[in-house]
């Protein structure tokens, strides 16, 4: 991937290896759960913009009778430990065949759930979605094991080799994803960035305060806001009664 997408390391990031360059950037988090979650969360914290983000995990997955090197969409994945599921909106042309997943802490070598088994699938899609829209949030798996080919035999070379003759795909999705993201990200009313100048924000609160201001200005027909009567402390008050005014609002169809 490193030299398809002719990324570039940032030898300046430390906790991850991140490589990127204009348009993509790809953090490798290593295995786990909870690898995965600091991963997402450690990079949108230095490159994410305000706007909807796509965020994509590329991994391998095993399969009891899939054969090596199968590429599937991920359609829904679920939590083995928490007992959570979660359907990421497919709103697109498919460009493979698509599967569910189950995300378990330690290597499932009997396969006895249908489907496909990763160990950061379920942590990718709850750490993700805090930071973007379901629609822009994806996982695509190559099947690296099955009961024929256990997860011991896997090695990087090989894992290397799967991946590499999908890459076109991976390419094309990135591609309907980003567009996607063009048609769904809204412009923020001039009181955005007063706010942020007032009060503190982490990133996934400026998406959630984007929202509830353009919201808030659909309801207003288009007007002007003016927050001055809200009395906030802190950028999660502000957000917390700003949802409060929107539950209030009455609309009309």
């Amino acid at each position: 991937m490193i030299d398809y997408f002719r990324l570039k390391k940032d030898t300046t990031v430390k906790p991850f290896a991140v490589y990127l360059n204009q348009a993509v950037c790809l953090t490798v988090t290593g295995v786990g759960k909870n690898a995965m979650a600091a991963g997402i969360a450690y990079t949108q914290a230095l490159f994410a913009p305000v706007e909807p983000v796509v965020l994509l995990n590329i991994g391998i997955a095993g399969h009891k009778d899939q054969a090596l090197g199968g590429l599937f969409l991920i359609n829904k994945m679920t939590d083995a430990d928490s007992k959570k599921n979660y359907y990421p909106p497919l709103v697109f042309g498919l460009p493979c065949a698509t599967a569910s997943v189950r995300t378990a802490s330690k290597p499932q070598l009997d396969y006895e759930q249908p489907g496909l088994y990763d160990m950061e699938a379920s942590a990718f899609y709850e750490t993700a979605a805090r930071f973007s829209t379901g629609e822009l949030i994806h996982c695509l798996k190559v099947v690296s094991d099955n009961k024929d080919a256990p997860v011991e035999a896997i090695n990087p070379k090989q894992v290397s080799a799967l991946i590499a003759t999908h890459l076109p795909i991976i390419a094309g999705l990135i591609g309907q994803a980003k567009d996607l993201a063009t048609q769904i990200t809204w412009p923020a009313p001039p009181i955005f960035e007063q706010l942020l100048q007032q009060h503190r924000f982490t990133t996934s609160e400026r998406l959630q305060l984007k929202e509830l201001l353009c919201r808030k200005t659909v309801l207003a027909n288009g007007a002007a806001l003016e927050l001055a009567h809200i009395h906030a402390n802190s950028g999660k008050e502000v957000l917390k009664k700003l949802a409060q005014q929107l539950g209030e609002t009455d609309f009309y169809l």
